[in-house]
């Protein structure tokens, strides 16, 4: 599939904007998807372990506690859709999420030492993020930083799991 182009650059056919999506999703979505949920693991992990189960009470700033729960009432005004979580954390953006990390970079160096490099990492696939979730087609640069980034994160929660350090689910 390396072959396909934003169909944008091309006279229009349906099946280009399929292939584009499906190219899209087979690449850089499914990816990305787990960057943030294996990071919402990691915060929700590491901020349990060093401030108690209701670190997002004391750990998140009242703007992103307010701005989750304001996601969540929108949500739970139409319960036929399908909920993004059942923890606050669920209802954060990638930038928000970066923010809590940021905030309580303090808590993370014990287990993550590097943690100011992982916000940095963070940070550069917010916009390629954003491309993507806006349905559109990123460049083959942003395509390879989140694959990067990918490896990277598959490759610090091994290293967090062989250190017997436990990791759970919000």
């Amino acid at each position: 599939m390396a072959g396909v182009a934003d169909f944008r650059t091309a006279q229009f056919a349906v099946d280009r904007v399929d292939s584009c999506g499906k190219h899209i999703g087979r690449g850089a979505y499914w990816r990305l998807y787990a960057i943030e949920n294996l990071f919402r693991v990691l915060v929700h992990s590491v901020l349990s372990n060093q401030l108690g189960p209701d670190w997002w009470d004391t750990a998140v700033s009242p703007s992103v506690r307010s701005e989750a729960q304001r996601s969540r009432n929108s949500y739970s005004a139409r319960p036929w859709h399908s909920q993004p979580g059942s923890h606050d954390i669920y209802f954060t953006t990638l930038s928000q999420l970066t923010e809590i990390i940021r905030v309580n970079s303090h808590q993370f160096e014990p287990v993550v030492s590097d943690i100011h490099q992982w916000i940095v990492k963070l940070e550069q696939i917010r916009l390629p993020r954003n491309v993507i979730g806006h349905m559109n087609f990123p460049t083959l640069t942003d395509r390879r930083r989140i694959e990067v980034l990918y490896a990277d994160c598959r490759v610090l929660m091994a290293h967090l799991e062989q250190r017997g350090f436990a990791l759970t689910i919000p």
